[in-house]
């Protein structure tokens, strides 16, 4: 809902220059979270972790109307980052512990598929909000939904069975809490194809209104409905023939995609960009989870699932603040923005094709 608008909000704040910021301080500090977020996620619990994160974005949502300074503005993102660097994480970890193996990937698509029926229709409330009543309606709706996840996690049963009691020893991160080794090849794969995300989420918004696009938020819809129609069918698939292999066909739809939206001159061949880079999309999240959580241990599940993320954020907000600079509010530098995330795919696709190390 408000990723979209916000480029143009920091832009009336006098912030044009920094609009790679919007993307890369909040995966930032979602990236610096994630080893403190995986270990209380295995040993406070699942749940308590996964309500961190909503609750740190009913407030930071909350605040965005308040603080209107660029620095304000910017602190915001570096806070809100937490509540990704929580959720995602107790949440993989969460729905690993009670679904079989065998049917992991088919259970990460219904996740991703609730995910991207928000964020299909987050983009165009957000836009149609901010276009109607303002801004501030939009901010204030953003965190009345945050608000409720908090009520629904409320009444979710915990499955650590002997989980601790918070206190300050467990935010103690030692060198081993930092990464899970099981996991490298995922979170290899996931840095290089995370780089067009962060890139798509700070430039598509000017790419819009550059085309001829109002609602910008619609074309975060084209991409996500896209993806929708392929996460169910992409987790079973990967469950059946593995989940390299749907992977390998994930990345070459991404460069493919960043071929077409690098190239756009017209507002349709931006939304067939989008489409297709939300298929690639819709099959790339659920069975890149399937695939950490498959090698993780069920011990420090938790600390897989958080050292996934972290390689996903590092992608993603490298991706954003470097197509920030590059563009440069220079619509002549977009074909070479999304021209590096094609060869970012690539260099993914390519780990993919000679990483043995791996059965998946």
């Amino acid at each position: 809902m408000l990723v979209p608008e916000l480029p143009e909000f920091l832009s009336s704040l006098g912030g044009a220059e920094y609009k790679g910021f919007i993307i890369s301080l909040f995966t930032l500090t979602a990236m610096i979270s994630r080893p403190f977020s995986g270990k209380l996620a295995d040993t406070v619990g699942r749940v308590p972790v996964m309500m961190v994160g909503s609750i740190v974005c009913f407030f930071c949502s909350l605040m965005y109307p308040l603080l209107t300074s660029i620095g304000g503005f910017l602190l915001l993102r570096l806070d809100h980052g937490f509540s990704t660097g929580f959720k995602p994480t107790g949440q993989a970890a969460y729905l690993s512990d009670i679904i079989p193996a065998e049917k992991r990937g088919e259970a990460m698509g219904l996740l991703a598929t609730a995910s991207s029926i928000g964020m299909a229709g987050g983009p165009a409330i957000g836009g149609l909000l901010s276009n109607q009543f303002g801004l501030e309606v939009m901010f204030y709706l953003s965190s009345a939904f945050a608000l409720i996840s908090a009520l629904i996690l409320a009444g979710i049963k915990e499955t650590v069975k002997e989980k601790q009691t918070f206190r300050l020893g467990l935010l103690k991160v030692n060198k081993v809490d930092l990464f899970e080794p099981r996991v490298l090849a995922p979170c290899i794969v996931m840095g290089f194809l995370g780089y067009s995300y962060g890139t798509v989420f700070t430039l598509i918004p000017d790419f819009g209104e550059f085309v001829g696009i109002r609602n910008k938020g619609l074309l975060f819809t084209y991409m996500t409905v896209a993806s929708l129609a392929v996460r169910l069918i992409s987790g079973k698939v990967s469950d059946a023939w593995g989940r390299k292999p749907v992977l390998q066909v994930c990345s070459i739809m991404i460069i493919i995609s960043m071929a077409i939206i690098a190239t756009a001159e017209s507002p349709n061949q931006l939304i067939l960009g989008m489409a297709l880079y939300g298929f690639a999309q819709g099959g790339t999240a659920p069975t890149m989870v399937a695939w950490a959580t498959d090698l993780s241990d069920i011990q420090y599940r938790g600390r897989a699932v958080a050292s996934f993320y972290i390689f996903m954020e590092f992608g993603i907000g490298f991706g954003a603040l470097a197509s920030g600079f590059i563009f440069s509010n220079d619509p002549a530098r977009f074909s070479l923005s999304f021209g590096i995330c094609g060869i970012m795919a690539a260099l993914g696709l390519i780990y993919l094709l000679i990483e043995k190390s791996s059965k998946n």
